[in-house]
């Protein structure tokens, strides 16, 4: 599995220890930045995030700000991603399980890493159902 990872000043910290996580689970993660936690604008990290995704190089994102908010407001501009911002482990099953979501959107100001560390392990290890959820996840396009 590939994932890429990416996010703003307040998400670095989370950042960096999923990415040591996600690394000795043996997970190829490439980081997109930042890369220190100085303020930046989101939206210069999450746009490549998910163009990563969307043209089909990872088979993930994951994206941390303050709020998620600015990072998944972001990434679903973009087609064929579909962001979801979760705060709990059973909302990143519930993204994963009934709407296919390819980007994980992080809180960091909101959760705890050890949170935001479940919440990632179980969005990565549930699959998408299909079925009557395939009908809906099909219609999200605009195009």
């Amino acid at each position: 599995m590939k994932i890429a990872i990416g996010g703003d000043h307040a998400g670095f910290e989370y950042k960096q220890q999923l990415i040591t996580n996600l690394t000795e689970a043996g997970i190829d993660v490439k980081d997109f930045g930042p890369f220190n936690d100085a303020s930046v604008d989101y939206p210069d990290f999450a746009h490549p995030v998910a163009n990563a995704v969307e043209q089909g190089e990872f088979d993930l994102g994951i994206l941390i700000c303050g709020s998620g908010n600015g990072v998944a407001i972001t990434a679903n501009k973009h087609q064929n991603i579909r962001a979801a911002l979760c705060w709990t482990a059973e909302l990143g099953a519930l993204a994963k399980q009934h709407n296919n979501a390819n980007v994980l959107c992080l809180p960091a100001r909101f959760i705890s890493f050890e949170l935001a560390a479940e919440i990632t392990k179980t969005f990565i290890s549930t699959p998408f159902e299909g079925g009557r959820h395939a009908n809906r996840v099909n219609k999200i396009a605009c195009s």
